[in-house]
C-alpha cells in the first residue's frame, strides 16, 4: 500500500470521498438495522457528509446518501464498443453483404473475359545465360588446373 505521502492532491480527494460514503452507508446500515454505528477509524481529516449528521427524527424516513443517489456514468474501457458503435458496424456489414451478393447475382451471367498472360519477371536472356555458362567454365577450368577439387 502506498503512503499518503506520495498521493496526489486528486487521489487524496478522492479518497476522502469514498472514505465519507463508506461511513454514510455504515450509518444508515445501522439505522436499517436499529443498531448503533461501529466506529470507524479513518485516515483522513474529513466531516462526515450531511446524512450522517440528520437528526434522530428522521431514522425513519431513510434516505439513500448522496453519492449512491446519483451514480458516475463509468467510461468504456478502451477498445470495448458501445452497443450504438457495434450496431453500426453490424448495419454497414449487412449492407456490404447485400450489395455483394447482389452484385455477384448480375455478374454471374457475364462471361468472364481471359485474363492475358503475366510476363515473367527477373527472366535473363539467352544471350545473358550464355555470358554466365562462358564466365563460370573458366572459373571450373581455372580451379581444375590448381588443383582444386572444391571451389
Amino acid at each position: 500500500m502506498t503512503t499518503i505521502s506520495h498521493l496526489s492532491a486528486a487521489r487524496l480527494h478522492r479518497a476522502a470521498e469514498l472514505q465519507t460514503n463508506i461511513e454514510a452507508l455504515q450509518a444508515e446500515l445501522a439505522n436499517v438495522l436499529g443498531g448503533t454505528p461501529s466506529p470507524v477509524v479513518a485516515e483522513t481529516a474529513v466531516a462526515p457528509p450531511a446524512a450522517v449528521a440528520a437528526p434522530v427524527a428522521a431514522e425513519t424516513a431513510v434516505a439513500p446518501p448522496a453519492a449512491a443517489a446519483a451514480p458516475v456514468a463509468a467510461a468504456p474501457k478502451k477498445g470495448q464498443l458501445t452497443a450504438a458503435g457495434r450496431a453500426k458496424i453490424i448495419a454497414a456489414s449487412r449492407a456490404y453483404w447485400a450489395m455483394v451478393r447482389a452484385g455477384a447475382k448480375a455478374t454471374a451471367a457475364k462471361p468472364i473475359a481471359a485474363k492475358a498472360p503475366a510476363k515473367q519477371k527477373g527472366a535473363i536472356s539467352p544471350a545473358g545465360r550464355a555470358k554466365l555458362v562462358a564466365i563460370a567454365k573458366a572459373r571450373w577450368a581455372k580451379n581444375k588446373a590448381s588443383g582444386k577439387s572444391q571451389l
